[in-house]
């Protein structure tokens, strides 16, 4: 299939409101896994469709559902004052005008701010003048948004070191907004970290919630992670098919195989070699370039 090499707006414009599954229905969605016979990958919006709309925020969200992407990822920090929020940087400076708005207040960390500062922050214009205004997302406001949109969330615990007991926050604000019930739990929700503490205290604090593991664990590891983990989602860069084969080779944390989700895959011929090392999904900035080059 040809590669879409539309911009944001012309895909919003075009295929708004699509519906197109990427999980084949025949394809056991429980704790994250799939069946053994060899499918396209699941195609996940990094950061939502991160190509065509400013990171991490609700335009990104509606980017993606616009494309019919079903699998969205996302970032998530504390503020000063305990609130959630989606952001990659543990700064501002990249993604946001705060130099402009809070000039005083260097380094700019995420943390030192609270969630009515951030809210002041332009958090578009970087991307393009068409997403001035953008606002940083409360993890709330993002899960309200994927609700609305019928998606599914692959939650990264962004730096966790920095926050400590947000695992613990993660939770509750997942359990206010209803996503911690038997549907999402099943089939529309992975926490993920590369902070393997991290995901462990998920686990605990609840089983049933699918994780994964951010990075390349040496395969002589791997039992061990998969103790606590689902799925280990290494960089494109670091694998091969023998290391994909030796994760999926062995039952992750739910009794299932451990499932492998590459990251960050950008072009048509970077998807086709990640699909044709055997990967269950590929984490992309232009997630239809990746699904138009696999399917």
């Amino acid at each position: 299939m040809s590669v879409r090499t539309a911009t944001a707006a012309a895909a919003a414009a075009a295929l708004f409101g699509s519906g197109a599954l990427l999980l084949p229905a025949d394809r056991p969605e429980a704790t994250g896994q799939v069946s053994d016979h060899r499918a396209d990958p699941v195609v996940v919006a990094h950061r939502g469709a991160s190509g065509h709309a400013p990171e991490n925020t609700l335009a990104a969200v509606d980017a993606a559902e616009a494309l019919g992407v079903d699998w969205v990822e996302n970032d998530v920090q504390r503020t000063r004052d305990g609130v959630l929020v989606v952001l990659h940087d543990t700064d501002l400076k990249r993604t946001t005008d705060v130099e402009q708005v809070f000039p005083d207040r260097a380094p700019w960390a995420v943390k030192d701010f609270t969630a009515a500062e951030l809210a002041k922050l332009d958090a578009g214009s970087w991307f393009g003048a068409q997403f001035a205004g953008t606002r940083v997302p409360t993890l709330t406001q993002f899960l309200h948004r994927l609700e609305r949109n019928r998606q599914k969330l692959l939650l990264e615990i962004k730096s966790p070191a920095t926050y400590p007991g947000i695992e613990r926050d993660i939770i509750r604000t997942l359990g206010r907004t209803g996503w911690l019930d038997r549907s999402h739990v099943r089939n529309r929700l992975v926490v993920q970290s590369f902070g393997a503490d991290s995901v462990k205290r998920i686990h605990s604090l609840r089983p049933d919630v699918t994780t994964g593991f951010l990075g390349t664990p040496a395969v002589a590891d791997l039992p061990s992670y998969a103790a606590f983990t689902d799925q280990i989602n290494p960089s494109y860069a670091t694998i091969d098919a023998d290391y994909v084969a030796a994760v999926q080779r062995l039952k992750g944390a739910h009794g299932k195989r451990l499932r492998v989700n590459t990251w960050t895959v950008n072009t048509a011929a970077d998807a086709v070699r990640a699909r044709d090392l055997g990967v269950d999904g590929i984490i992309t900035n232009f997630p239809d370039v990746v699904r138009d080059a696999t399917s």
